[in-house]
């Protein structure tokens, strides 16, 4: 039996609140490697969710709190998947241009299924999704809610 990777992102300031994602390689081969990467090397670190849309999605991995950024790595190719996006899913986020992804993902608050076949299914929230729920609503320049440190075990 293959073994399970996890990606657990701790959003607590002084209090852990963590949130443990199944990864999955079987979907997404090419970003869990790339989320894994990069979690290895400390990017996610400090990192804030730059885009909280209530009812819909969490989204952060932008070093830069914009919304513009990305780690200094190669874009992704897409690795589009029949998985629905539905509460706890977590995907890529890309520009309108499909091989676009990089470093910044999101997590579905809520069903978003018309995101399906369009976004990288990558992962899963197994524990933790009212750590994401409780995060602050907004985009910036609002004072947001942050990745305090990411890893993959």
């Amino acid at each position: 039996m293959a073994e399970t990777l996890t990606f657990t992102l701790d959003t607590g300031d002084g209090v852990p609140k963590e949130v443990v994602i199944r990864l999955r390689p079987d979907l997404a081969p090419g970003h869990v490697a790339r989320i894994t990467e990069l979690a290895q090397e400390g990017f996610y670190d400090g990192v804030v969710f730059h885009r909280v849309i209530d009812g819909f999605m969490a989204q952060g991995g932008d070093p830069t709190g914009t919304g513009m950024g990305g780690s200094d790595k190669p874009d992704l190719r897409a690795e589009f998947s029949d998985a629905p996006h539905v509460r706890g899913t977590c995907s890529m986020a890309r520009t309108s241009y499909p091989h676009s992804a990089n470093s910044q993902f999101f997590i579905c608050f809520d069903d978003a299924t018309f995101l399906d076949g369009q976004y990288t299914v990558w992962g899963e929230v197994e524990s933790g999704m009212e750590h994401v729920d409780a995060l602050p609503r907004g985009e910036p320049p609002r004072a947001p809610g942050k990745i305090v440190k990411a890893t993959v075990a």
